[in-house]
């Protein structure tokens, strides 16, 4: 019987056979590899059965020893192997896209440094918008000179790092009108010799950290210009603790500085016990403005001077001293000068003062001013302490109309004469003024007329070439204090520079621009109900929702 057609009883024991061993190891090969394409398995189970018909009998390693041949060659082409290399490959192909990322954001960032995100809670590495404006329609070289090498800047310390970030800027936003250079004083002893207005003594000279220079001129700003520090510690220990970094501000003063034509020329008044102008005085030099001291006892005032200031004079003028004011003012007619007059604060009989101030039609009332609008008045302060109203004179080319200028124990200034004055700051319409020598029989009611008061006005003069000189009389001392002007939710130094900028028509206008500290902001939650909110949200309930989100993808990849 043809062997196809043999047929095995139920008694008879099967011959085994080859093929049947073959089949037997093919079945035994597809358990262990299960993970093997289909087309591997009917490839190597057609070259057994191959095999066999060809009469090799009897090997019955073969199949394994195939199997061990093919085994790294089907591992190569099974799904875990494509998986794996594919996720290897796009491993080392981020990677390599990151690698790379980062060398190009670094040359880019070296190139432009605005491209740098400053995630402080301050923007302490951000330029402000007045200087971003300023410098970047100069129309003049100016170079400003760190004098230390680049990398001992860096090594200073934080605030020193931050200022060279802020130089950077600068330079990056002047369209290629400012240049930055470091130089290395210890290696370039000669450099000082290009600069002999400065004092470049062993005392002096070591304290100054940089120079700013546009053609002939040049200002050297000490470290002290360019950062705060704490005044106690370095009086106590000659050392610097740096709290803010203040350059920002000191170089744009310095190139407002070397970059002025012609100076402004202001002569500031003193020998009649006027109080502390330091801040004024700075802020005007801030500004590009040449302050001179003089005194009317001695000298007479410059005749390239276009404004005088008289800030809270404890004594009255005397009478040649107002005539040499009001001959200044006349300037044989041809006008074109100003005078600036802050009243004391404190009860002085100025007899001079007064009547000359009544030739420009305005008086200056005895008492202080209280306002009774809460809407004026500053929050937990007396009624003598509040912010004043602009009139149409000066506010159009302040950058930001809607701050108010703050005044405190502030004088009403009588307008005598409309037509030559009239007012510049006002209060409320429920403000008074209350007497130097009031009783317990006064009433504040009663000194309240329903119409606001002049906190500060300017009388004008002016001939037929249409030249005018002016008297401008600030009603508050404390509005052009230090610290006052020092506040950017007020609008004190910036009025006072919009004034005098307008008056002598200048195009750009102040530029106050606040220190920058690195301290850490904190968040500000005083409430307990909040706090203990936020504390279940990020110490229980997030880190839970980690941990539960990875325990379910862990899973489900586990039983896939």
């Amino acid at each position: 019987m043809n062997e196809e057609n043999k047929v095995i009883t139920p008694n008879e024991t099967p011959e085994t056979t080859v093929e049947d061993t073959n089949a037997e190891n093919t079945v035994s090969a597809l358990n262990e590899t299960a993970d093997t394409a289909v087309e591997n398995t009917k490839e190597n189970a057609s070259e057994q059965v191959a095999d066999d018909k060809k009469g090799k009998k009897g090997k019955k390693n073969k199949p394994k020893k195939n199997k061990e041949k093919g085994s790294f060659k089907a591992f190569l082409k099974s799904r875990k192997a494509r998986h794996g290399s594919l996720a290897i490959v796009i491993v080392a192909v981020v990677v390599a896209i990151v690698i790379v990322l980062n060398v190009i954001c670094g040359l880019l960032v070296d190139r432009f440094p605005d491209l740098k995100l400053d995630l402080t809670a301050n923007q302490s590495f951000a330029l402000q918008d007045d200087t971003i404006d300023y410098v970047s329609h100069l129309n003049k070289d100016v170079t400003l000179y760190v004098l230390m090498p680049e990398n001992e800047v860096e090594n200073q310390g934080t605030y020193f790092i931050q200022a060279k970030n802020l130089l950077d800027k600068i330079k990056s936003n002047s369209n290629g009108k400012i240049d930055l250079k470091y130089i290395d004083l210890t290696s370039n002893p000669t450099f000082t010799s290009n600069y002999p207005n400065v004092d470049w003594s062993s005392e002096s000279g070591n304290n100054y950290f940089m120079l700013v220079e546009c053609g002939k001129q040049y200002r050297a700003l000490k470290v002290e210009d360019c950062f705060e520090y704490d005044e106690t510690t370095y009086s106590y220990y000659g050392q610097y603790q740096f709290t803010g970094t203040t350059i920002e501000q000191a170089v744009v003063t310095a190139i407002l500085n070397v970059t002025a034509d012609d100076k402004v020329v202001v002569d500031m008044i003193k020998g009649n016990n006027e109080q502390d102008y330091s801040a004024i005085k700075t802020l005007l030099e801030n500004n590009a403005y040449e302050v001179n001291e003089i005194s009317l006892v001695t000298q007479d005032i410059d005749d390239d001077a276009e404004f005088i200031m008289i800030y809270a004079p404890s004594v009255d003028l005397d009478e040649s001293a107002v005539e040499k004011i009001s001959d200044w003012l006349d300037n044989d007619g041809k006008y074109g000068r100003t005078l600036i007059y802050v009243p004391c604060d404190e009860k002085v009989d100025t007899p001079n003062i007064d009547a000359f101030l009544d030739q420009w039609g305005m008086q200056v009332d005895d008492g202080y001013v209280f306002e009774t609008n809460t809407d004026y008045l500053i929050s937990g302060s007396t009624p003598y302490a509040f912010i004043t109203d602009y009139s149409d004179y000066y506010k159009d080319n302040l950058k930001n109309s809607k701050i108010p200028v703050v005044v405190s124990y502030a004088h009403d200034i009588i307008i005598k004469d409309s037509e030559m004055a009239h007012s510049l700051l006002t209060t409320s319409d429920k403000a008074g003024v209350q007497p130097y020598d009031y009783d317990e029989n006064w009433n504040y009611e009663d000194a309240m007329t329903g119409e606001p008061l002049n906190i500060a006005a300017e009388g004008v003069k002016t001939n037929n070439d249409e030249k005018s000189s002016r008297v401008v009389v600030l009603g508050s001392p404390s509005m052009l204090n230090e610290t006052v002007m020092s506040y950017n939710s007020y609008n004190n130094s910036a009025y006072f520079m919009n004034v005098v900028n307008t008056i002598a028509d200048k195009d750009d206008n102040g530029i106050t621009i606040e220190s920058k500290s690195l301290e850490s902001a904190e968040l500000g939650v005083t409430d307990v109900t909040t706090q203990s909110v936020m504390i279940v949200i990020f110490v229980v309930i997030l880190p839970a929702a980690i941990l539960i989100a990875g325990l379910i993808v862990w899973l489900r990849r586990r039983n896939r």
